[in-house]
């Protein structure tokens, strides 16, 4: 979706912070809650508030309202949230006058979780959780607890124009050797051969970068997951290309708006699959679309970042109960309405992989591929005891590599004590 700047930030600003920096939230809250004034209940129902982030798409408030008119369990009050709008729910949430039902990027953070203010949602899926993308429900669970249900899947993946790629004669790239040959061959005086955001692809190719080189943010078990000559190797790789002189810096629009694509500014951009519709109408049957490829023939593997709005439930709810059966109701059991959301309103994948088959802008060409490597190569944008303390550890570690060459192993050695210093706050 298009965001509510029209430049690719509203349903997934949150891919666009690569690394977790979305801050943990101490800003007070709106006064209007969405609260019935009766105190949880409505004509003899119970009255539940739920809480969205401001969407850019034309629809998309009229969408979610009427959704929450046709549940007849419930009196559901919708609030449309302008602003900051992760700082005010995560405030709210401490509070008696916060939602009952709310999104949130990629989940409830784990300081929400550790601090009780979530609730456990894991007898929501039954059956269906096997359903939905594996990645996403991964990242949404902490000790065998699922705390969200996704709502829609978001992704990044790179895009390349087939016409100049042909005509150079080059194969579409499969490793990050081949990627940068295929940047530095590309590139001509009017044309540069990738980009990767303003910055270099600091913001965006932190999660890309360890992933091809087979590893991650965190290991399965939950410890620092990046102390390997694998991951030095991969970063240097990225100092590599910013000096290279193919990529293309200082575009009129960053990563996440397909005009440097669109206009021909460069022959491969990593973006998000919401710029389709623009790519489509610009070039339509000339363009291909990739994972961020493996380091190399033998070291890691394909990666697409994916992250998801997921849907959560308040611990202060005062019917916890009947706000767990309206997630259940809307985000399980009404397929149509999830498919609805997914493709109506922007470009998008169902977070349900029974629903993939059923999206018609999915079934064909570079949308149906970017459909496929979120099953086959998604990765969770971060894991989620990646705290912001950490992601901006990582983040600035990644701009003095990328930018200034510092070198990635004495980076990195600082980059695993913040990690492991916030794991252990956590885990304490």
């Amino acid at each position: 979706m298009s965001g509510a700047e029209g430049n690719g930030i509203g349903r997934r600003k949150f891919l666009a912070v690569g690394g977790g920096l979305a801050a943990l939230a101490v800003a007070g809250c709106g006064s209007n809650t969405g609260r019935s004034s009766s105190g949880g209940s409505s004509g003899g129902k119970p009255a539940l508030a739920q809480w969205y982030h401001q969407y850019g798409e034309a629809g998309t408030q009229q969408a979610v309202e009427k959704y929450a008119k046709e549940y007849s369990d419930a009196t559901v009050t919708v609030q449309w949230s302008p602003g900051d709008y992760d700082k005010k729910t995560a405030s709210a949430l401490l509070t008696d006058g916060g939602p009952d039902v709310f999104e949130y990027g990629n989940g409830p953070t784990i300081d929400m979780i550790k601090g009780g203010q979530v609730v456990d949602l894991s007898d929501l899926l039954g059956d269906a959780k096997s359903d939905f993308t594996p990645s996403l429900i991964s990242r949404l669970t902490y000790q065998g607890k699922l705390y969200g249900i996704p709502q829609v899947t978001d992704m990044q993946l790179l895009v390349y124009r087939k016409s100049l790629l042909s005509a150079a004669g080059i194969q579409p790239p499969q490793t990050v050797d081949e990627l940068l040959a295929a940047a530095k061959k590309l590139t001509t005086d009017k044309v540069k051969g990738l980009f990767v955001g303003n910055d270099g692809g600091v913001g965006i190719l932190g999660g890309p970068a360890l992933w091809s080189a087979g590893l991650d943010y965190l290991t399965e078990d939950n410890q620092f997951g990046f102390d390997d000559p694998a991951a030095v190797e991969s970063l240097r790789k990225l100092r590599e290309l910013f000096t290279s002189k193919s990529l293309l810096l200082g575009a009129p629009t960053d990563w996440s708006d397909p005009s440097a694509f669109t206009q021909g500014l460069t022959a491969m951009q990593f973006t998000g699959l919401w710029t389709f519709p623009q790519i489509q109408k610009a070039f339509p049957d000339d363009f291909g679309v990739l994972p961020w490829p493996k380091l190399n023939a033998t070291t890691g593997a394909p990666s697409v970042p994916v992250g998801a709005y997921a849907s959560a439930v308040s611990a202060k709810s005062k019917n916890v109960d009947a706000a767990k059966k309206f997630v259940k109701w809307l985000w399980v059991d009404q397929t149509d309405k999830q498919l609805d959301w997914a493709q109506s309103y922007g470009f998008h994948i169902p977070a349900r992989k029974s629903l993939i088959d059923k999206a018609d802008k999915l079934k064909t060409g570079p949308a149906a591929d970017a459909a496929r490597f979120v099953n086959e190569n998604g990765h969770a944008q971060t894991p989620l005891l990646w705290t912001p303390k950490s992601g901006t550890a990582y983040s600035d570690a990644l701009n003095r590599i990328i930018k200034n060459g510092s070198d990635p192993a004495t980076e990195l050695k600082a980059v695993k004590a913040v990690v492991e210093a916030e794991l252990k706050r956590i885990n304490g």
